[in-house]
């Protein structure tokens, strides 16, 4: 290959990258304060104090009936924690971090003998060109790609989720 091949291809490249859209978005609107989780409904509601934002449908650990207990039980957890971090290079899109486990989670899992698990998140589709039917993560809460990506824009690290039966 010889050097103009070279440099046409690498400008062509360059060309292309700026034209896909990032996944990363930008938000102004008004603060997230507070995320509610109805796992019977299959829903996730973003809240500015007591005003809905925006509500998304969610999918569910692969047996979504009952609060986590042990690590790979299946379960999604009940009860109010954190978003504690976020990873943008998730192999699932992107994803943010939820608290589990707390105190309680930890002990109640001791009290049996076993792990109670982690590394829960709200996140993305692994394979965003297959769409997901049913409840299929191994505990998290999962959008789809558009979702997710307007969900990591508008909600900060600390903010609270209560996910409820």
């Amino acid at each position: 290959m010889n050097r103009r091949q070279l440099i046409l291809g690498g400008t062509a490249l360059v060309a292309l990258g700026a034209c896909s859209p990032s996944k990363f978005r930008q938000y102004s609107g008004p603060e997230v304060t507070y995320l509610v989780v109805n796992k019977g409904d299959r829903k996730m509601h973003l809240l500015h104090h007591d005003r809905v934002l925006d509500s998304f449908e969610i999918k569910l650990g692969f047996a979504p009936e009952g609060h986590k207990t042990i690590k790979g039980d299946g379960r999604t957890p009940e009860g109010r924690y954190l978003i504690d971090r976020r990873n943008p290079n998730s192999r699932f899109h992107l994803s943010l971090g939820i608290s589990y486990p707390n105190e309680a989670d930890v002990a109640a899992a001791q009290a049996l003998g076993k792990d109670p698990g982690g590394d829960i998140f709200i996140h993305g589709q692994n394979s965003p060109r297959k769409r997901d039917k049913g409840d299929w993560t191994w505990g998290c809460i999962a959008v789809d790609n558009k979702q997710i990506e307007k969900i990591y824009a508008m909600v900060r690290d600390g903010t609270p989720i209560t996910i409820n039966p």
